[in-house]
């Protein structure tokens, strides 16, 4: 379980201000006041623990707890040995991170897990038998027939049969964060046309791979640009100014894990086991947001102008699609945004008819793609 540490310097790199030097940073919320503390610390609220919370997606998990008031009476920080007995300060109160043991889950109602699959599949079933709902981030459980795979805006009713005060634990799984920013576009046009066939091709940021890889991002890039090798030590290649095939490891059949995750979660999200899907997954060189170019086909037809008034009215979903300006969503636009942008909404014009269009979505990989939609689960649970 070795998260890796968010440095203030990724701030500083993606927000243009932060000059501490701290290695442990707990993002803070937009809004500090006592009043806003008193809404989230709540003794009716649920015990909360997060496993991982030193990684980049863990502390993104507390920045959007408390963004959105989450009601909580207790909280419990996490992580592995040797970030054991630290201390972070959250909502102006002091934690020390405790190391995750068997133990750890005793009287915790929600836990949101983010420290990879190993983990997950060691401690998720023991916080489960101890009467704990696991929001896992990870793809240990997403393909378990028994694991409800959930977006909020697009399944909710997989989980309807899950709730905090019951004394019963259970999994639910965060899907993949590409599949989670395709969806939310596509889902839309789908319960309206039926979504015969999906081509996705992603442009996925360095944050999927975790803290380390935008850090390693950044130092490649100082390096690049004064002349020197670059350090090579997430990827076996050079990532700055360079793109390359998702670093996932390939299947049989030559697609990616990554491309096959989008496959196999879209049935299951879904409920449809005929939808054909396919997708090729490359790795870029931006930060935190990812990006993804889908073509879409159709069983009744579809035109460009109603796609996009469906797209307006859907929850969580933005358009941004100005022809006269050029202007379509950019990964640098949605950072730190918990919608998800869709634009280059246009007729798929190799196809007769309105039956196939093509739209190029953007998300934020840690927030809605991982973070947010987490703690969005967290509260259907409620």
């Amino acid at each position: 379980m070795n998260s890796p540490t968010l440095s203030l310097r990724h701030n500083h790199f993606l927000n243009g201000g932060a000059t501490a030097t701290s290695t442990i940073h707990i993002p803070r919320s937009t809004s500090t006041s006592t009043s806003r503390i008193r809404m989230s610390l709540q003794e009716t609220g649920p015990s909360i623990a997060i496993v991982g919370v030193t990684g980049a997606v863990g502390q993104e998990f507390l920045s959007v707890l408390s963004d959105r008031n989450f009601p909580y009476r207790s909280l419990k920080l996490l992580a592995s040995k040797r970030s054991a007995g630290k201390s972070m300060k959250f909502e102006n109160l002091d934690y020390t991170i405790e190391e995750l043991t068997e133990n750890s889950f005793e009287g915790v109602d929600i836990a949101l897990f983010s420290a990879g699959g190993s983990i997950s599949k060691k401690f998720g079933p023991i916080a489960v038998n101890k009467g704990t709902i696991v929001v896992d981030n990870s793809s240990a459980f997403r393909m378990d027939e028994n694991v409800p795979l959930v977006i909020p805006e697009v399944n909710p009713e997989a989980m309807k049969h899950v709730k905090v005060g019951t004394g019963k634990g259970a999994l639910i799984a965060n899907p993949n964060c590409s599949t989670i920013i395709c969806l939310m576009a596509v889902t839309p046009l789908h319960r309206r046309a039926k979504v015969k066939r999906m081509v996705v091709s992603t442009y996925q940021a360095a944050s999927g791979a975790g803290a380390a890889a935008m850090e390693e991002l950044l130092q490649q890039t100082r390096e690049v640009l004064e002349g020197k090798e670059p350090t090579c030590n997430i990827f076996n290649q050079q990532y700055a100014f360079n793109l390359f095939s998702h670093n996932a490891p390939v299947q049989p059949n030559g697609y990616n894990e990554e491309e096959m995750k989008l496959v196999k979660e879209t049935r299951k999200i879904w409920n449809d086991m005929d939808v054909k899907v396919t997708a090729t997954c490359i790795r870029v060189p931006v930060m935190r947001a990812h990006a993804e170019s889908v073509n879409l086909q159709f069983e009744k037809p579809l035109d460009e102008d109603t796609a996009r008034d469906i797209l307006r009215n859907a929850p969580g979903v933005v358009v941004v699609d100005d022809r006269a300006s050029n202007r379509f969503p950019t990964p640098l636009e949605v950072s730190k945004k918990d919608d998800v942008a869709v634009g280059r909404v246009r007729r798929d014009v190799s196809q007769d008819g309105d039956y196939g269009l093509d739209i190029f979505v953007c998300g934020d990989q840690i927030r809605k793609g991982a973070a947010l939609n987490a703690i969005q689960i967290a509260e259907m649970l409620l």
